[in-house]
């Protein structure tokens, strides 16, 4: 990737981040208080609030909060108040925990945040209904709002989830395939991870009064930065060290993963593309020498190389759409921080 942002852009995104977490927290908790008692106590422990036994957690955990601060500040850019956009950008968070519930059941994966994830403790079946409960009660959140924007941004979060599903469906059938393209890949990316932050942006900029052309570039520029994070998430999957990322090294290679960089590679009809396929051909668990060979072999055959570039291209199309937002410049400021920080991270 190109250099990390200079300090000062780094540390207003960082402050963003920490001011949305901080607003949206309290408001995400005491929606959570409302589920019943045993999806609550997985819910709070999935969020990082306490231990598996419901007692307060001695170090705060949980996500960054990434889509629901976009969420507050495209209200914000609207030139409203970011509170008014509350209950959409908590609407957001539910969402998207209900997709990392799902997603650790599907994918085994037993550590998120440095944790073990809800389903290794309490079981799949619970796990599974936790995350139905969150996204339902994000749309009691959302309607329950009464702002005139919630009817529309109903309809708008229920069609990004949609998408999500679908992408998370397709996923999984790459898993069964042995050729898939690279384009193939992107829309499964696409409908997976840059729909909801798409949505993530429309959503605050909707509850924000903008006009219908501001929620549509504030839309273009939550998913090209979705897309844009998922390339360089699918690059932590394979390089991320393991006390930032807080998955075990090579986590997406264990499963043998389809992601963005690997599906390059299989597709570079390379040496090295061959050689890996012929790794992901296999059924046995791979071992530590076969992992760091796959990331050696997709590094030889391209794939971190395409993806780096993809990120850096999709990250100036998200840019180049908030730039043309006529709206509070000190939330655009902040937004294109925090945009170039989530895809310039450390690997």
């Amino acid at each position: 990737m190109t250099q990390l942002e200079p300090p000062r852009t780094a540390g207003s995104a960082r402050e963003a981040l920490a001011s949305g977490k901080a607003t949206i927290v309290p408001a995400l908790r005491t929606a959570v208080d409302a589920l019943p008692g045993p999806v609550r106590r997985i819910a709070g422990y999935h969020f990082g609030w306490w231990d598996e036994d419901g007692r307060p957690a001695k170090i705060g955990g949980g996500g960054k909060a990434i889509r629901p601060t976009l969420t507050l500040l495209s209200a914000e850019a609207a030139g409203c108040r970011p509170a008014e956009a509350l209950p959409a950008a908590v609407a957001v968070e539910l969402v998207h925990n209900f997709s990392l519930l799902h997603d650790d059941v599907m994918d085994c994966d037993t550590t998120r945040h440095h944790r073990r994830t809800a389903w290794s403790v309490f079981g799949v079946g619970a796990a599974i209904l936790t995350g139905d409960a969150l996204l339902t009660l994000a749309f009691e959140v959302l309607a329950g709002s009464r702002h005139p924007a919630a009817p529309a941004g109903l309809k708008m979060l229920a069609a990004a989830v949609q998408q999500l599903v679908h992408g998370q469906s397709v996923d999984m059938s790459f898993e069964h395939r042995s050729v898939v393209s690279p384009a193939e890949c992107l829309r499964m990316s696409e409908d997976k991870t840059a729909s909801l932050l798409g949505c993530a942006c429309a959503l605050g900029a909707s509850f924000g009064g903008a006009t219908a052309e501001n929620i549509e570039r504030m839309r273009q520029f939550g998913s090209c930065l979705g897309l844009a994070f998922q390339h360089v998430d699918d690059l932590l999957g394979i390089w991320g060290e393991p006390d930032k990322t807080g998955k075990p090294v090579y986590s997406d290679l264990q499963n043998r993963k389809k992601s963005l960089p690997v599906v390059a590679a299989l597709s570079s009809g390379t040496p090295a593309g061959r050689e890996l396929a012929d790794l992901y051909a296999g059924d046995a668990p791979l071992s530590a020498n076969e992992l760091a060979r796959a990331a050696e072999l997709i590094d030889l055959a391209g794939g971190r190389a395409w993806s780096e570039k993809q990120a850096e291209r999709l990250l100036a199309q998200a840019l180049q759409s908030l730039s043309s937002v006529a709206s509070a410049r000190g939330a655009v400021t902040r937004m294109t921080a925090l945009a170039q920080l989530v895809t310039q991270r450390d690997r």
